[in-house]
């Protein structure tokens, strides 16, 4: 199956993108569709956390574990995107380039087939420029 995501940048203006992904894609997969639709280097750190129907910040899903602790975070690159996404868990807060602090909305609009044919990330719709 196909996910179908719409990501929008927490900012005054719209900055929108609707992105295609496989659900066995990996959240790395995910985050690196998500820095080329918004033109990032994708270099910087970045994080995906759950979110509930408030927006509010629950598990990380981090690009890498940096933790110290015994409780292992979950990394983007060994998590794929059906483990935690759903019809019923479709909210995530995306985070990229932790000295600026670009924070995304994103949410799972549609689970669809695929198309044949259709090369997967698929950026689908693109509305608005990084501020």
């Amino acid at each position: 199956m196909i996910y179908r995501f719409r990501i929008i940048l927490d900012a005054h203006d719209d900055v929108i993108r609707d992105i295609e992904i496989e659900e066995n894609a990996t959240f790395e997969d995910f985050h690196n569709a998500i820095t080329q639709a918004f033109g990032f280097g994708g270099q910087e750190m970045a994080s995906f956390y759950m979110s509930n129907d408030m927006w509010e910040q629950e598990d990380e899903i981090a690009l890498f574990d940096m933790s110290e602790e015994s409780n292992k975070l979950r990394v983007m690159s060994q998590t794929l995107l059906n483990d935690l996404v759903s019809k019923s868990e479709t909210r995530l807060i995306y985070v990229y380039d932790f000295l600026n602090m670009w924070t995304f909305l994103v949410e799972l609009a549609e689970i669809a087939n695929p198309e044949a044919g259709m090369i997967y990330p698929n950026l689908m719709f693109a509305h608005g420029d990084i501020p």
